[in-house]
């Protein structure tokens, strides 16, 4: 043991001399030099701890992580807020009958000024009294994932006729939003 500690032990005492394989005392790697005082994983530590305070304004990384979490927090936040108050909206039709092959969207869902998605809604009556239409829209992103849901009433849809309305999200989306009826009601 003498001669491991005179040698110096990698993660112990330091290095001292040439050569050792870190943490294993006597084995010695061809080629292999250690010409400062400091192990490998502590300069490693060391470079990723000035890496990481490096960040402008203060900002630390646990900073970035925390405000991507809220972000991605708020965002599912906003879709469950909409998503309850679309139950809401379809629980004051407690007796409408299932019409959701009565409502089209337009082909094109359009981002407005303040950046929300919007589509045109039309509900066809083809009943021989006017009715009512509460229409669930989803908005969706390419990849299918649901981003913002609504519900657009339309009153008085006039029998044998249509009527349009205009489903907008109810907080801005970017991107390539696509639009379909989830559900739609008729009383």
């Amino acid at each position: 043991m003498a001669r491991h500690v005179r040698q110096g032990i990698c993660g112990i005492r330091g290095i001292r001399g040439t050569g050792g394989v870190h943490g294993v005392s006597g084995i010695r790697a061809p080629g292999v030099r250690r010409t400062g005082p400091w192990p490998v994983p502590v300069m490693l530590l060391l470079a990723l701890g000035a890496s990481l305070t490096g960040c402008s304004h203060g900002t630390t990384p646990s900073d970035m992580a925390s405000a991507a979490s809220s972000l991605a927090s708020q965002a599912g936040d906003s879709l469950a807020s909409a998503t309850a108050e679309a139950g809401r909206k379809f629980d004051e039709f407690k007796n409408g009958l299932d019409a959701k092959d009565e409502v089209k969207l337009g082909d094109r869902v359009t981002i407005d000024s303040a950046g929300r998605a919007t589509v045109k809604a039309t509900a066809t009556n083809p009943t021989s009294a006017a009715k009512t239409y509460a229409v669930q829209v989803d908005f969706r992103d390419k990849g299918g994932n649901l981003l913002d849901t609504v519900v657009v009433t339309l009153n008085d849809v006039p029998a044998g006729a249509a009527k349009d309305a205009t489903a907008r999200s109810t907080r801005s989306l970017s991107g390539d939003v696509t639009a379909d009826v989830a559900r739609a009601v008729r009383t």
